[in-house]
C-alpha cells in the first residue's frame, strides 16, 4: 500500500489471485447456485408441462371414445352383418374432428371393425380390454400399431345395457412430444436468459465486492483484521474514527483514556460524548486540524484531524501532552530563576563595588554595615521560607518567585501561619502539579500587582499562604492589584480569558484542570485585590471552583460551560509555555 494524491491505492490482483479472493469464491459459488436453481426450475417446469399435456390427452381421448360409443351408428353397426361398412367412415370422421390419432371400433373379442389403417381392420386389437368388457373404462399407455400411445377403451351398450362392442381412442406419445417442443424451446430460452442475467448480476456484485476487499481472500482479510485490532490496542496514541454523520465508529483504548470515556461509544454522536466545548467544536469542524493543544477534564492533548473523503468521515488522532506541558512549565520556572540569579549577580556586583569603594575610602565601618545589611535582608527571607516550608519543591519555587518579583519591583511575602513540614504531602501529589498551580498563581498575582500599582495605596505586594490544614494542602495567593470583577469570576478559568495584552489565558485554566485532577478545589475571592485559594485534599472527590457570593460551579463548567479547551495551533511543534 502507498499513499498517492490523497487516496489509497492497491496493486491489481493477478487472475490467479482473483480466483482465490473472497469475491472470486463468492462469484463461483453464486454462479453454481444460480445455474442449479435455473436448471432445477426448467426441469420442474418441463415435467409440469408434460404432465399437463398427458392429462389433457387422456381427457381428450376419453371424450372422443365415449362420443363414438354412445353413437346410434355404432350400436346399429354392432347389430348388423357388416359393421365395418358403417363404422369405418364414421370413426375416421370423429378422429379428424376431435384431433386424436386413432379411433378403433371392435367386437367383444377384440377384432377390429374400424381403424385408421384399413389394413388393420379384421385383426386383433393390441391392448387390454378385459375391464371394458365388464362395463368399465381402460386407461393405459401402450405400444400398438401406431407406436406408443395414451389410449382408453370403453364399452358400447345396447338397449338392454349389454356390452356389444368396444371403442378405443388414443393419441401417440410422439404427437404429445411435438406439442411440447414449442413450450420447451420457450422454457430453454427463458432459462438461458435467467442464467445470463443471474450471472451478470453476480459478476457485478462480485466486482464491487472485489473493489471493496481489494482482491484479498478470506484468510488475508482475517489476518488484516487481527493486525488492525492488535495495532489499535497497542499504540499509545489515541485514535477515533467518525462517520459522515459525526458519530463514533471506532475509539481505541488510548483515546478512551485520554478523553476520559467509558462504555459503548460506537454510534454515539460527538456532541453526546461530554467533551469540553472547544474540543467538541474542533471535532465537528469541517477544516482539518494539525497539532492543536486542547484541555480535557484531566489531560492536555494534541489534536489532529483528517477527512477520509467527501462525506465519509474523519480520522482523529490524540497525543498526551500533559507531561510535556508540566515539563515546559518547570523549564519556564527554571528560566525565570536563571534570569533572577543573573539579575541578582549583577546587583551583587554593584553592591560589591560599593563595599570596595567604601574600604578604599577608609570608611571600613560603613562598608561592614552596608554589606551585612544586604546579607541579613536576603538571609531573612531564605530562613523564613526554609523554616516554614519543608517541602523542597515548594521552598525552591517560592524563593525563585520571590527573586523574580523583587526584580520587577513587587514584594512577595510568606504569611506567618504558613507551615508545610517535609513528608506531609501525599505521594499522589506530584511536584509538577505543585509547580503548575503555585507558579501560575504567583505569576498572575505579580502581573496584577504591577497593573494595580498606579492606583494602590501602597507598594505592589503579593502574599502567599501555604500550609496543611485539616488534611488539605492550602495554597492562597493574594495581590494588591485591581482584583477580579465578580461578574467575570466564573470566566477566569476559561481558556483564553486574560487581562494582559499578548497573553494567552492558559495559566488559570491549567490551574483548574490540575486541581481537578488531584481532587481539589479552587476558590476565587476578593480583598484588597484578587485572592485565589487552592485546596488539595488527600482524597479525590471532584474539583470545584468557588466564586464570591457563595456560588459553586464545577471547575470545568464555570459559567454554565466547561473550561474551554486550549486550542493553540502548534504548527507542528508540541511546546506551549505555561503563562
Amino acid at each position: 500500500m502507498h499513499r498517492q494524491s490523497g487516496t489509497r491505492s492497491y496493486p491489481n490482483p493477478s487472475p490467479r489471485r482473483r480466483l482465490h479472493s473472497l469475491a472470486g469464491q463468492l462469484f463461483a459459488l453464486q454462479i453454481v447456485i444460480v445455474a442449479a436453481v435455473v436448471a432445477g426450475g426448467a426441469v420442474l417446469a418441463y415435467l409440469f408441462t408434460a404432465g399437463r399435456a398427458e392429462d389433457t390427452a387422456r381427457r381428450q381421448v376419453t371424450a372422443a371414445a365415449w362420443a363414438v360409443a354412445d353413437s346410434p351408428t355404432v350400436r346399429e353397426a354392432a347389430a348388423g352383418s357388416d359393421p365395418s361398412r358403417l363404422v369405418q367412415p364414421y370413426a375416421e370422421q370423429v378422429r379428424r374432428d376431435t384431433g386424436v390419432d386413432f379411433v378403433t371400433v371392435m367386437d367383444t373379442h377384440g377384432i377390429r371393425w374400424a381403424h385408421r389403417d384399413p389394413a388393420q381392420v379384421g385383426k386383433v386389437f393390441l391392448g387390454h380390454i378385459d375391464q371394458a368388457l365388464t362395463g368399465g373404462t381402460v386407461t393405459e399407455t401402450y405400444t400398438g400399431t401406431l407406436g406408443r400411445s395414451i389410449r382408453v377403451v370403453v364399452p358400447v351398450f345396447d338397449e338392454r345395457h349389454r356390452v356389444v362392442a368396444l371403442v378405443s381412442s388414443g393419441i401417440t406419445v410422439e404427437s404429445i412430444s411435438e406439442q411440447l417442443n414449442v413450450p420447451l424451446l420457450a422454457l430453454v430460452g427463458v432459462a438461458s436468459a435467467a442464467l445470463a442475467l443471474g450471472g451478470a448480476g453476480t459478476y457485478l456484485v462480485g466486482a464491487r465486492l472485489r473493489r471493496h476487499t481489494h482482491g484479498m481472500g478470506a484468510t488475508e482479510l482475517s489476518h488484516l483484521y487481527d493486525y488492525h485490532q492488535a495495532t489499535l490496542h497497542s499504540v499509545r496514541e489515541g485514535l477515533v474514527l467518525l462517520d459522515g454523520a459525526q458519530r463514533v465508529v471506532l475509539c481505541n483504548d488510548a483515546a478512551r483514556e485520554l478523553l476520559g470515556l467509558s462504555g459503548k461509544l460506537e454510534g454515539v454522536p460527538v456532541s453526546g460524548l461530554g467533551l469540553p466545548e472547544s474540543l467538541t467544536r474542533a471535532l465537528l469542524g469541517p477544516a482539518p486540524i494539525r497539532d492543536e493543544v486542547h484541555l480535557t477534564h484531566e489531560r492536555v492533548v494534541v489534536l489532529n484531524t483528517s477527512a477520509v473523503g467527501p462525506g465519509l468521515g474523519t480520522v482523529v488522532t490524540l497525543r498526551d501532552h500533559t507531561e510535556l506541558q508540566a515539563l515546559t512549565g518547570e523549564l519556564d520556572s527554571v528560566r525565570g530563576f536563571a534570569d533572577a540569579l543573573s539579575a541578582q549577580a549583577h546587583e551583587a556586583s554593584n553592591r560589591l563595588h560599593a563595599v570596595v569603594s567604601l574600604i578604599e575610602l577608609g570608611r571600613h565601618h560603613e562598608a561592614v554595615e552596608f554589606a551585612t545589611a544586604e546579607l541579613a535582608l536576603a538571609q531573612q527571607l531564605t530562613d523564613k521560607v526554609v523554616a516554614a516550608v519543608g517541602e523542597p519543591v515548594l521552598a525552591a519555587l517560592l524563593l525563585g518567585k520571590a527573586a523574580q518579583a523583587a526584580e520587577r519591583g513587587v514584594e512577595l511575602t510568606l504569611t506567618e501561619d504558613s507551615r508545610i513540614d517535609d513528608g506531609l504531602l501525599p505521594a499522589t501529589l506530584s511536584p509538577r502539579d505543585l509547580v503548575t498551580i503555585l507558579g501560575n498563581l504567583i505569576d498572575n498575582a505579580v502581573d496584577a500587582a504591577i497593573e494595580g500599582a498606579a492606583t494602590a495605596a501602597g507598594p505592589p505586594e503579593v502574599t502567599v499562604t501555604a500550609r496543611v490544614d485539616s488534611g488539605e494542602l492550602l495554597l492562597r495567593i493574594a495581590d494588591t492589584g485591581p482584583g477580579i470583577d465578580p461578574q467575570a469570576a466564573t470566566e477566569v478559568f476559561r481558556r483564553g480569558w486574560t487581562t494582559k495584552s499578548g497573553g494567552r489565558g492558559l495559566g488559570l485554566a491549567l490551574v483548574a484542570q490540575t486541581a481537578r485532577r488531584n481532587g481539589g478545589t479552587v476558590e476565587v475571592g476578593r480583598e484588597q485585590g484578587a485572592v485565589l485559594t487552592v485546596r488539595l485534599p488527600l482524597g479525590r472527590d471532584g474539583a470545584e471552583v468557588r466564586v464570591p457570593g457563595g456560588g459553586e460551579v464545577d471547575a470545568l463548567a464555570a459559567g454554565g460551560g466547561e473550561v474551554d479547551a486550549l486550542a493553540v495551533s502548534r504548527g507542528g511543534r508540541e511546546r506551549e509555555a505555561l503563562r
